[in-house]
């Protein structure tokens, strides 16, 4: 992939981040709306919940491969919410777990980026497999005097690279972390709807 379709993909992603980022503050946009008596203070708190969905949903979907997948020796293609992205398996830097949680159970998204700042969410096993032997390449490459990609704990045991408890022990945090990152959003948005 050329620098210049790295930086436009780059550059796609820091907006579609931008435009999540916009949606979990819309519930202070609507309360400062309701004090200017604009909109009456209970709207805040259905906007609120309305974009802590919408939030949680958009951030962990916006890197996330999407058909047509592209498959080749030292990269992967995928379309994503804000476009194709291409990573360069030759040049990863960072691999990591990403643990979301639905009524449907446990979903996980190995999100892998490269030196030109691309990062993509995988989520088929063929891509997952790609990945693996990728990383053991280049992990074997650092052996010899190269530097390897920095690769999660939780990220190497899901890949099947290495046996322990890392999956474990991420899956709590992550479900600690979204408990509480959730409420504490949404005390804020009470407070705001409550004034």
């Amino acid at each position: 992939m050329g620098a210049t379709a790295a930086a436009r993909s780059v550059m796609r992603a820091r907006v579609g981040s931008g435009l999540v980022v916009a949606v979990l503050l819309l519930p202070f946009g609507s309360g400062a709306l309701a004090r200017a008596g604009v909109v009456a203070e209970a709207t805040t708190i259905p906007v609120g919940l309305l974009a802590m969905i919408a939030g949680y949903v958009l951030l962990t979907a916006m890197w996330e491969e999407r058909s047509p997948f592209r498959h080749a020796p030292r990269s992967l293609t995928a379309r994503t919410l804000t476009g194709p992205r291409t990573v360069d398996l030759g040049r990863i830097t960072t691999v990591r777990l990403v643990t979301t949680f639905s009524q449907a159970g446990v979903y996980r998204t190995v999100v892998v980026r490269d030196a030109d700042g691309v990062r993509l969410g995988l989520t088929t096993g063929r891509s997952r497999e790609h990945l693996r032997r990728a990383v053991e390449q280049a992990e074997s490459h650092a052996g010899r005097g190269g530097t390897g990609p920095r690769v999660s704990r939780a990220a190497t045991a899901y890949l099947g690279l290495t046996r322990g408890r890392g999956l474990a022990v991420h899956t709590v945090l992550a479900f600690l972390c979204t408990t509480v990152g959730m409420s504490l959003y949404l005390s804020v948005v009470i407070r705001l709807g409550g004034q």
